[in-house]
């Protein structure tokens, strides 16, 4: 009966529900879809980040990615052999990495050259589905090499031009080779593309003097993303001598991404729910001093303090419960939209693609983020309801009646 005559309640005033309403639900709409879209946007470089720059996991010689020293190197048969034997590894690859010198008739610039078994590499980071021009390492008979779209503009690079690389070998002699672009390739972080050229791995090892079997790194992607840890826990227990890392640890600051999220997530939608419970209190007190002569005579025909402070607190949940939920759809539907069309921010397109993130947004959100949001809307509800309710409780039932 008091749910009954809280809902009631309500619309004797609409103008004045709808308003409350109405403010609920663009801010839980606002709320909800900007999380999802900052939620989407961060996962999207997230995701980046793994899959086409770091991996899930590599392994090194100690201190080598501080440094580079080119010797330090290891075996990479059984060591590979033993990887991809493990059920939750999907693939692995051995790569050797050099500190060199790019150079072209134009320009010359310093870069890293990523030595790679092209087709074990290409099934660990996805480098090779991102080619804009030409093909992985195809049509190049001699010396092929895979440059960044960033780095192909500053040294003015086309397919099939000739690239001077130089860098020092085992010995520490300078050396070098001449290779031809076989394809240029362009991701969501132009300082990636800028920095890293891509080259057999076969051809990189004669020429840095590199013992047959050698490498600097053991790229492995998991089956799972969910369980790297784990894996890396397994590697960890055969793997002697080297340094085993998960992305968190090669990029840490891929890691705070999903930590920054979830921040960032309960503050604006605190924010926007502390305004709103204001606002809702406040019109629940409207409510009762309105309601004063009413609320006396409720009492004086015998019901009691009990269900007066639950109805007031039943109207004030109705408002936030409708609003807030009507807001949360609007924004997991939008959100759903957008998702599939994507929200094109290519006038920043050159700023965003610096920090590595894409211009083009696909919002997305999971079932716990909605229900945490839904969650919070209950409580502000609630908490809106205590005082108001409690106001009414003060009231004495003669001296509410003889007011009109």
């Amino acid at each position: 009966m008091i749910l009954k005559i809280a809902w009631r309640n309500i619309w004797r005033n609409p103008v004045r529900s709808w308003i409350v309403i109405g403010a609920l639900i663009v801010g839980m709409y606002a709320g909800v879809f900007s999380t999802t879209f900052m939620y989407g946007w961060m996962m999207q470089r997230l995701r980046a980040g793994i899959e086409t720059e770091t991996s899930h996991i590599q392994i090194h010689q100690p201190g080598f990615r501080l440094a580079e020293d080119i010797n330090k190197y290891f075996d990479e048969n059984q060591l590979l052999d033993k990887i991809e034997t493990l059920p939750d590894v999907k693939s692995a690859s051995g790569r050797i990495i050099v500190s060199a010198m790019a150079a072209s008739a134009e320009k010359a610039t310093g870069i890293q050259i990523i030595g790679v078994d092209p087709i074990k590499d290409s099934m660990v980071v996805d480098v090779s589905k991102k080619i804009v021009e030409g093909k992985w390492f195809e049509g190049i008979n001699r010396n092929p090499v895979v440059i960044g779209q960033k780095l192909a503009e500053q040294l003015k690079l086309k397919l099939r031009s000739k690239i001077i690389l130089r860098f020092q070998n085992c010995k520490g002699d300078f050396t070098g080779g001449a290779f031809r672009v076989a394809g240029i390739f362009k991701t969501n972080n132009t300082g990636y593309d800028e920095a890293n050229v891509f080259v057999q791995k076969s051809d990189l090892a004669l020429l840095v003097n590199l013992p047959a079997g050698k490498i600097h790194e053991v790229v492995i992607r998991c089956a799972d993303p969910t369980i790297v840890d784990d894996v890396k826990n397994q590697i960890d227990g055969f793997v002697e001598n080297l340094q085993v890392e998960s992305w968190k640890e090669i990029s840490p600051e891929l890691g705070y991404l999903t930590e920054t999220m979830n921040a960032y997530m309960y503050v604006f939608v605190g924010i926007i729910l502390l305004a709103l419970g204001f606002s809702i209190v406040n019109t629940m007190l409207m409510v009762v001093m309105e309601r004063v002569h009413e609320l006396g005579m409720l009492m004086a025909v015998g019901m009691s303090r009990k269900q007066i402070f639950s109805m007031i607190v039943f109207e004030t949940l109705f408002l936030s419960l409708f609003g807030g939920f009507i807001g949360i759809s609007i924004g997991v539907l939008t959100t759903k939209l957008t998702a599939q069309t994507g929200i094109d921010l290519s006038m920043w397109a050159e700023g965003l693609s610096e920090m590595g993130y894409a211009s083009v947004i696909y919002p997305e959100y999971n079932l716990q983020m909605v229900l945490s949001v839904s969650a919070l809307v209950i409580a502000t509800g609630l908490i809106s309801a205590i005082y108001p309710a409690w106001k009414a409780l003060k009231l004495h039932p003669s001296q509410a009646l003889q007011s009109v």
